[in-house]
């Protein structure tokens, strides 16, 4: 099925592009928002698949629209959050939020087309480097720190390797255990961690310490 696709962006001119690029590529645009505030009652009129969601944008910004799909939906759409910097605060915010991953305004049309599609399947848009960025001067501990602690030492294991970018299919082979299996720490990781993506545990792991940057700075 083709995912259907939801802008939010103040910009018209910005709007109007995206949605050239993504209908040539044949995903459908079935509709728009110019602030924050319209996000919800957009998605809850248009159901798309996909939000493409601009961080920074007057009154509600992306982050609070983010919160308020997520918490307001059994089954809310994915979003992406689209940025012009991949060291963007107001990214970071948004992946704790909730977001499935975010993009930059300068990505090509393919790769803008393949995140759309890749997050509507339920898989994931993880980029481990960019991550790393967002992530690397902020306080390790937290408010995330107890729920970490949670975690076993194998679920911990199987949370590095997320972080790497690998796939329960490349985690299995990994540490010579079943699909199923690692289907089920995921599972446990993101109940613990209050996650509900790769992306927001990632986030997580990094501010709880769980996941360092210098242990994966090969990656």
């Amino acid at each position: 099925m083709t995912p259907s696709v939801l802008l939010a962006d103040d910009e018209p001119l910005v709007r109007t592009g995206l949605r050239a690029l993504l209908e040539q590529q044949g995903l459908p645009v079935v509709g728009e928002a110019a602030d924050g505030g319209e996000v919800l009652a957009a998605v809850r009129r248009t159901r798309p698949d996909v939000v493409l969601m601009d961080v920074r944008m007057p009154g509600v910004d992306g982050i609070e629209a983010t919160r308020q799909v997520l918490a307001a939906l059994a089954e809310p759409p994915k979003i992406l959050v689209v940025t012009t910097f991949d060291n963007d605060d107001y990214v970071h915010e948004a992946l704790l939020a909730g977001a499935s991953g975010f993009l930059l305004k300068r990505a090509r049309k393919e790769e803008i087309a393949h995140a759309v599609r890749t997050v509507a399947a339920g898989e994931s848009l993880l980029f481990p480097k960019a991550i790393r960025r967002l992530v690397r001067d902020r306080p390790v501990g937290g408010k995330h720190a107890r729920a970490a602690k949670t975690l076993t030492r194998r679920e911990a294991e199987v949370l590095r390797l997320i972080a790497t970018g690998l796939s329960n299919q490349d985690i299995a082979a990994a540490l010579v255990i079943s699909l199923e299996t690692v289907k089920t720490h995921v599972g446990n990781i993101f109940a613990k961690l209050g996650a509900g993506n790769r992306s927001q545990a990632v986030v997580i792991a990094y501010e709880a310490g769980v996941v360092k940057p210098g242990h994966l700075a090969g990656q």
